[in-house]
């Protein structure tokens, strides 16, 4: 290729210097910073880096001009705060007011989303399980011919199901007759669970299950619905997530306000979800 019809050499555009109050950030620290801000996209790791360091050092200059004096405390671990840590804090705890939230608050957010605070929707089932890799296609398609045959005596007379499960089972539940016991979701795998909310009581499967274990055939015993859970007895947990909200939201107006009376370049920080100080 001709110097005439090369390819326009592309130029590296150096990012803006990161000051805080003439005070600079140094590329390195962003760069060790960054490990602690996985993300798919490099420049977005860069900029959350660039973003706590950059707050933290605002939190410190102001702790600087309150003359804080740095008091670490341990916590429940036995951990010792840093000397930075406990100046953020003993900071944020002097100038940042967090209201709790009461009881009637509480009860308000439990009555909007009473469906998150339910016990889990409970399966008892069991199963057959004839042992196959997932990569083995001659061992997979073996064991389900066998579970066909297997679901097709079982039509016939579904109180062998035990007698089955003891003979074909590669599972300690054959031990058991095959049962499981209950299971919550999520508790087997996402093929099981899917299966076992298509059931209906009492059934076995029409069809084999394939998972990564093998081939199943599976039989549901009974459903038992979840319950809501009362207002006494998740009250704390409520109150405990509307404070954090109402903490972190604090927090991004405080760090807004400081900001605001600073002398920023190179970073943006405006109000953005998430932790600010990690």
């Amino acid at each position: 290729m001709s110097a005439a019809t090369a390819a326009p050499r592309r130029r590296f555009t150096r990012p803006v210097p990161v000051r805080i109050n003439g005070v600079a950030i140094a590329g390195a620290d962003i760069v060790r910073e960054t490990q602690h801000h996985p993300a798919d996209d490099p420049d977005q790791a860069w900029e959350q880096a660039t973003r706590a360091l950059a707050i933290r050092e605002l939190l410190s200059q102001e702790a600087d001009r309150l003359g804080i004096v740095a008091q670490p405390i341990e916590d429940e671990e036995g951990r010792l705060e840093t000397e930075q840590e406990a100046r953020y804090r003993q900071l944020i705890e002097r100038e940042v007011v967090v209201p709790s939230a009461d009881a009637e608050t509480c009860r308000r957010y439990y009555a909007r989303n009473i469906g998150r605070f339910r016990t889990p929707d409970l399966c008892e089932a069991a199963h057959i399980l004839l042992p196959a890799a997932p990569g083995d296609a001659a061992a997979r398609a073996q064991a389900r011919e066998t579970a066909i045959g297997l679901i097709a005596a079982l039509q016939q007379r579904p109180e062998d199901f035990a007698a089955l499960a003891a003979r074909h089972s590669a599972c300690p539940s054959a031990g058991q007759g095959g049962n499981l016991g209950q299971l919550s979701p999520g508790q087997t795998v996402p093929e099981f669970d899917a299966a076992l909310r298509a059931m209906t009581p009492g059934a076995v499967h029409p069809e084999p299950v394939e998972t990564r274990y093998g081939i199943h055939v599976v039989r549901l015993d009974r459903r038992i619905e979840g319950r809501a859970l009362p207002f006494e007895m998740v009250r704390a947990r409520i109150a405990e997530y509307l404070d954090e909200s109402v903490r972190r939201r604090a927090l991004r107006q405080y760090v807004s306000v400081l900001a605001g009376r600073a002398e920023v370049t190179g970073v943006d920080l405006a109000p953005a979800a998430g932790p600010l100080l990690r």
